[in-house]
């Protein structure tokens, strides 16, 4: 009975899992201040919960408190009193989409300029090797932060072609089937990813474990580095540059590459073998805007 509970808690990413169960925490203790029954609870409880949430959530918040409603109903063998077939769930959560909208705050995608200027302000030290090799690899690559985090240096073999990187686990591969990457040999030595990349693995003298460490300002290298120090390097360096900090995100080397490919002509299945975006709607949300000014109808008004 152990060993299936085990696979059942890694069924989902961890990440989901720990949101899961903190919509649920929030979700009972709201149901007790309001002496109303949690599990199993009613529509209109869930109606009247998400309403409240509407003041102070963004709608793709209370989409996911939905869904952690219903895991935690389904896993007691209970209907899913949040489900969007109740009309006083499902009216409400219109009213909020219609009110507040569903757009998300997205960040900038860095693009080839961005990334220049952010390479110009990493340095010629250690640190600054690391910081060069993370931000191309991870733009060509169109690679996570968990991905990026998560490499080791076993992950990486250097061919004539350039580089291949084996991701052993990603966000939409929970089951570890694996992908490999293909990193080609960039036309200009010093925004090359795999010249880079072999660069820092030399300068770092690394053999095995962690592809991307930690270096200290004495320039030693410690741990593997951590999905939030790969955001904070590139929001670090956004800043250095001279350019909005609070704009960028760790995602804006993922988006960076699927934008700066359409604007430079790739197609959108060379773009999806690239990131591993199962979905071409989300890919083309990255490729209309970038199309924003290309084939413009208002470029033909004779302004």
């Amino acid at each position: 009975m152990s060993k299936a509970k085990t696979y059942v808690l890694h069924s989902r990413a961890e990440n989901t899992r720990r949101a899961y169960a903190a919509d649920w925490r929030h979700f009972t203790f709201w149901c007790g201040c309001h002496q109303v029954e949690s599990l199993p609870a009613l529509p209109e409880t869930v109606a009247v919960y998400i309403a409240e949430l509407a003041d102070s959530h963004k709608p793709a918040t209370i989409t996911r408190r939905l869904a952690a409603i219903s895991k935690a109903h389904s896993a007691k063998g209970y209907a899913s009193p949040a489900s969007l077939k109740h009309a006083a769930v499902a009216e409400v959560l219109a009213g909020i989409r219609r009110d507040c909208g569903t757009a998300q705050n997205a960040k900038n995608p860095i693009l080839t300029a961005d990334l220049k200027r952010l390479l110009a302000g990493t340095g010629d030290n250690l640190k600054g090797i690391r910081d060069c090799a993370l931000l191309l690899l991870g733009f060509a690559g169109g690679f996570r932060r968990s991905e990026l985090a998560a490499l080791q240096v076993s992950d990486v073999a250097f061919t004539e072609d350039g580089a291949v990187v084996t991701l052993r686990r990603t966000k939409t591969d929970q089951e570890g089937q694996g992908r490999k990457v293909g990193i080609p040999y960039g036309a200009h030595p010093t925004l090359c990813p795999v010249r880079s990349l072999h660069r820092w693995i030399e300068a770092a003298a690394l053999a095995d474990g962690p592809l991307f460490r930690s270096v200290d300002k004495h320039g030693k290298l410690g741990a593997s580095m951590t999905p939030q120090t790969v955001r904070l390097v590139i929001v670090g360096l956004a800043d250095t540059a001279g350019l909005d900090a609070s704009r960028f995100s760790a995602h804006s080397l993922r988006s960076g590459l699927a934008t700066q490919a359409t604007i430079n002509g790739a197609s959108e299945r060379a773009i999806m073998k690239q990131t591993g975006h199962k979905s071409v709607a989300m890919v083309r949300r990255y490729v209309r805007d970038a199309n924003l000014f290309r084939e413009n109808a208002a470029t033909h008004l004779g302004l």
